[in-house]
């Protein structure tokens, strides 16, 4: 906030130029991009209404993660007889390139 200015005052001053935030209370927040998920854990999250329209200040520990996708990670499972853990972290490390993360499941067997 504002240096010099308490909390209510600056409450009443956003209420003054037809702003209100609210608190949301939350575990954790997901984002989902193209190809990945933007995960905030912890996440302090303020929401801004003005005119209608609404933004959210949200913080906390953010994590990124590529996404798979479900088909495919059952394939390498079945491929290879990997946990779904492991066919993941393989699919994740592989960029979603299917073959090569069996390829990489069934080096580690051998």
């Amino acid at each position: 906030m504002l240096q010099g200015i308490n909390p209510k005052q600056m409450q009443r001053m956003m209420e003054q130029m037809g702003m209100k935030s609210e608190e949301i209370k939350a575990s954790r927040v997901v984002i989902e991009k193209e190809g990945s998920q933007i995960i905030i854990s912890e996440p302090q999250i303020i929401q801004i209404s003005m005119k209608g329209e609404n933004s959210f200040q949200i913080s906390g520990k953010v994590e990124e993660k590529p996404l798979t996708k479900e088909d495919d990670v059952k394939l390498v499972m079945e491929k290879t007889a990997a946990s779904r853990e492991k066919a993941e972290q393989a699919l994740s490390e592989c960029k979603g390139d299917i073959a090569e993360a069996i390829m990489k499941l069934q080096e580690v067997k051998e």
